[in-house]
């Protein structure tokens, strides 16, 4: 089998660029031009009955997704022509905006920093990460959801790119942050219900076997399996309670969503050294994600 360098340096070189520079101003971010696209296809569907509101919903994912796809794919095949460290470094550029490891940390360790300063600082500060109110919650309350944002995140922003990279190379990655994207801004109910629902039931499936990764890289007991998946049942993501029933049990705390869900409901509520743990077991998550792709897009064949 042929062993192909190019991704692999490409990958490691993204990782490099995330590691010193985070994230780009939103004006050179592909993500954010994706959102002022998302925006105001999304509010002409909402404006659309139900039955049409879903056929256009869905015929408007799949049609963007195919267009990013297929360029991804065509640009991808045609820097593998390249000589391969030109190649690598240009798909690094490419592929970093896919996943944000660096961005998700500072922010959550942020929260920590605020709390300390004051509750309404990390009431804020925490606000900056969810769509709920945030405004009733106690200092508790502020790490729980902070804690559970790192870990469902550690998937959506690292884990499922990284394994979309890894089976379909730059067309992957670039395909699930779309799909990603497009279920942060349509996949809601109320105003959403319609337009939005192919989007979140794409989501969903593109990251169900990423979600039980990333569980299984926070909760490396396959014997106390069906404790986890106990936990992760009790929430309403069919994925989202993966990595958040993991990081409770692997740090042995309560998290919840007032009126929604409680993990690990009988353990104490996170305190500020819990965090810190958390961010240190996420980051070696990362890590090991990382050698996984590595791994994986060595050996793969490029699309």
């Amino acid at each position: 089998m042929r062993v192909n360098y190019v991704l692999p340096a490409a990958l490691l070189i993204a990782w490099m660029l995330d590691a010193v520079f985070a994230e780009p101003p939103d004006a050179w971010h592909p993500v954010a031009w994706l959102g002022r696209l998302l925006g105001p296809v999304g509010s002409r569907l909402c404006r659309l009955p139900p039955p049409a509101a879903f056929i256009s919903g869905a015929l408007a994912w799949v049609l963007i997704a195919a267009i990013l796809g297929i360029a991804a794919h065509a640009v991808q095949a045609s820097l593998l022509r390249w000589p391969p460290a030109a190649a690598a470094l240009l798909l690094a550029c490419l592929l970093k905006p896919c996943f944000a490891w660096r961005m998700l940390r500072d922010e959550v360790a942020d929260v920590e920093l605020a709390l300390a300063r004051s509750l309404t600082d990390g009431r804020a500060r925490v606000a900056r990460l969810v769509s709920r109110d945030v405004m009733q919650l106690d200092c508790a309350g502020v790490r729980e959801t902070a804690i559970e944002t790192l870990a469902e995140n550690l998937n959506d922003s690292l884990v499922a790119p990284l394994f979309w990279f890894a089976v379909a190379g730059l067309p992957g990655a670039v395909v699930y942050r779309f799909a990603n994207t497009a279920d942060a801004m349509w996949g809601y109910r109320g105003r959403f219900e319609w337009a939005g629902k192919f989007a979140a039931r794409a989501d969903d499936v593109l990251s169900w076997l990423p979600a039980r990764c990333t569980a299984a890289l926070l909760w490396p007991w396959p014997r106390r399996w069906r404790e986890l998946a106990l936990e992760a049942a009790g929430t309403p993501s069919p994925n989202g309670g993966w990595p958040m029933g993991a990081i409770a049990l692997r740090l042995g705390v309560r998290l919840r969503k007032p009126g929604v869900y409680a993990l690990n409901p009988t353990a104490p509520a996170p305190r500020a050294i819990d965090t810190a743990h958390a961010l240190r077991i996420c980051a070696f998550a990362a890590r090991l994600a990382l050698l996984a792709t590595l791994g994986a897009s060595m050996v793969a064949r490029p699309l």
